[in-house]
């Protein structure tokens, strides 16, 4: 049977992520996110959809959910960690949206409509829509991260976002035979440095910082970076605080702790950071060793108020461990040593250094894992350097979608 696609979203760019599949009387939607800029930028708009697919929890794939969802009452084929994640996000962005007088894409009453028509899946189970088989595979990532295969006369693979290297919190995604494959390639043209060597590198800068006296900023998404750091962190006997949502997120992770590589270790974890449930708390955070908090780009959040407390401490440091997007704080940071704190530019004093914890697969891993997964079609998407997959992929029909554009493939 053939099946038409089209990417509303996020094909040749790293996030907005949203894919429609049209056919044999039904229209299905894989994702629909936003990019969490200053105002936000949206996919375009979808049809009536039949059948949602969520791959996982971050903005960039869950944002606009509930504008489809909240609209045409379908099923959401997701895992419940997932949704209940992705609720957190999309309350969290109706919330930035009032702050910051941005339009709303959606209502509190649609975000209800969504988890309602919730059908959770989970890695290994199979569903039937319309003659399609559609089973879930683990996507690595972050946990309840799930990559999609539908089959009917063949099989076609949708990715989302996977890392095939397990990290301290989930495993790695592991290929499987298809005809076709979306994957993503974030990292196209780039490979990460040895995982162990990023974090020997840090924890050294760590003792650095605290043995001279400063204090240790480490500015974290909530959902997967703030758990993968504190597990990394947790036997160093320093003074630990965590604030921002990733504390909730943390609570969500170990509600489900069999989308996690070792529970234990995040429940170890938890224990040896103190929390900041209170305003109050930040003024004893301040005083301690090491604050992991949210938002990992410092568009936002208690990252801010931190940053303005240290800024002009030399002895003190940034240490950024996750994607800067253009047109943010954490961009500005790392190329201007200025931030944006209450619509006033301010420079930063103490010692800023970046650290590659992605939980994304590089590209000579994409690469790999195409080859394991032998399809005939190999489709790229979320990914500002598609081209650079070329070479390594000649043996394959490679297909560079661009947003808005139809393409059909035999599924």
């Amino acid at each position: 049977m053939k099946m038409r696609f089209k990417f509303l979203g996020g094909a040749d760019m790293v996030g907005r992520m949203g894919m429609t599949m049209e056919g044999d009387g039904m229209t299905v939607l894989v994702e629909y996110g936003l990019s969490p800029t200053k105002p936000p930028e949206f996919p375009l708009q979808a049809p009536k959809i039949d059948y949602m697919f969520l791959t996982h929890s971050h903005l960039d794939h869950c944002g606009m959910v509930p504008q489809v969802v909240g609209r045409d009452r379908c099923d959401l084929f997701t895992t419940p960690l997932t949704a209940e994640i992705s609720e957190l996000m999309m309350k969290d962005t109706l919330k930035i949206a009032k702050a910051e007088d941005y339009v709303q894409p959606y209502s509190m009453d649609d975000i209800e409509k969504t988890m309602q028509s919730v059908v959770p899946m989970t890695y290994g189970d199979d569903i039937t829509i319309n003659h399609v088989d559609v089973s879930m595979l683990d996507a690595g990532h972050i946990p309840g991260a799930a990559m999609f295969e539908f089959s009917r006369d063949c099989s076609t693979i949708y990715s989302g976002d996977i890392h095939t290297e397990a990290q301290r919190l989930v495993g790695g995604a592991k290929p499987k035979d298809c005809a076709n494959l979306f994957i993503e390639g974030t990292y196209g043209g780039r490979n990460h440095p040895p995982r162990k060597q990023t974090e020997d590198d840090f924890i050294a800068k760590i003792d650095e910082v605290i043995d001279r006296g400063g204090t240790v900023l480490i500015p974290c998404f909530s959902v997967g970076r703030t758990q993968e750091i504190m597990i990394l962190l947790k036997d160093l006997g320093y003074e630990m605080w965590v604030d921002g949502m990733g504390r909730a997120v943390t609570r969500l992770f170990l509600d489900y702790p069999e989308y996690l590589r070792d529970a234990r270790q995040l429940r170890n974890a938890k224990k040896r950071f103190h929390e900041v449930r209170r305003p109050a708390n930040r003024d004893a955070a301040i005083k301690g060793q090491i604050i992991v908090t949210t938002g990992g780009m410092l568009d936002g959040g208690p990252v801010l108020r931190y940053l303005n407390q240290l800024r002009n401490d030399p002895k003190s440091a940034v240490l950024l461990v996750g994607y800067q997007a253009e047109d943010t704080n954490g961009r500005m940071l790392m190329e201007q040593r200025c931030v944006k704190i209450d619509g006033e530019i301010v420079k930063i004093e103490c010692e800023l250094q970046k650290y590659d914890f992605s939980a994304h697969a590089d590209h000579s891993q994409i690469v790999d894992f195409v080859k394991a997964c032998d399809p005939e079609n190999v489709i790229i998407m979320h990914s500002e350097n598609r081209e650079a997959f070329l070479d390594d992929l000649s043996d394959y029909n490679v297909i560079l979608p661009k947003t808005g554009e139809e393409f059909e493939l035999d599924v």
